[in-house]
């Protein structure tokens, strides 16, 4: 949601983007003054934008947007008796009190590097932290696998089967008469009796037997998985900080 000039949360805009015209990059707004906005641009070539208010065109709860561009914003780069902010004040009163720390520095060797412990400066109480470390437990999901195998047996079955099969069998009788003969028609005719063995194929009808597997579903097995709870109890060191006291301590 879009801010007016008039309507903006001036206390929002600290840290958010500004932006010029053309979408001209402004750095950040680091104060927010009386009468100026002052924004830092870089790291290593810094510049600092002391922009007044009223050039303020809308803020959109992510950036702030100024009726400038770059080249129009360096022209506030120096900062103005007009357009001084309270930045400006604190700025030459640091500046004051870095000169006389430079001049004592000169005559005073450097103070000790900071541990641990700090100060208090209104009773001289010297605070020193008491570290401890927790124990902080996650589960996590890991998957195992059980394998199933399924494997063939072998086994003999015996099925008794009924096949037919054709015999001959030789009958002799007389051909004296003629109506009982077979084939009259032959014996009229008076075939020759053969010179030479011959042979007479006689076709006989037997069953074999023909096996076949066909496979079928003999049942199923239903494999189902279910949650099951446990508690395990786990063990681990951890460090906490206490204070030795001395044994020349006066009471």
């Amino acid at each position: 949601m879009e801010s007016d000039s008039k309507d903006i949360p001036w206390n929002e805009v600290i840290k958010k983007e500004a932006v010029g015209i053309n979408n001209d990059d402004l750095g950040k707004v680091q104060e927010v003054g009386s009468v100026s906005i002052l924004t830092k641009k870089g790291f290593l070539n810094t510049e600092f934008f002391d922009i007044p208010k009223d050039l303020v065109e809308r803020y959109d709860g992510d950036k702030v947007y100024f009726k400038i561009n770059e080249e129009q914003a360096r022209s506030f780069s120096k900062r103005d008796s007009s357009i001084t902010t309270e930045k400006d004040e604190d700025y030459s009163i640091n500046q004051s009190k870095i000169t006389d720390e430079d001049e004592n520095n000169k005559l005073s060797p450097p103070p000790p590097p900071p541990s641990s412990s700090s100060i208090d400066s209104k009773n001289s109480d010297i605070v020193i932290p008491l570290m401890s470390e927790e124990l902080v437990v996650t589960k996590k999901e890991v998957i195992d696998e059980v394998t199933i195998t399924k494997e063939p047996t072998k086994e003999t079955k015996t099925e008794q089967v009924q096949l037919m099969h054709e015999e001959i069998n030789i009958e002799r009788r007389p051909v004296n008469d003629l109506i009982n003969s077979a084939n009259t028609s032959t014996i009229k005719e008076d075939i020759p009796p053969i010179e030479s063995k011959t042979e007479i194929k006689i076709p006989l009808k037997r069953e074999e037997i023909q096996v076949i597997k066909k496979p079928y579903v003999k049942e199923e097995i239903v494999i189902k998985r279910k949650p099951v709870s446990e508690t395990r109890q786990i063990s681990e060191e951890i460090i906490t900080e206490q204070i030795v006291e001395p044994e020349n301590i006066k009471e």
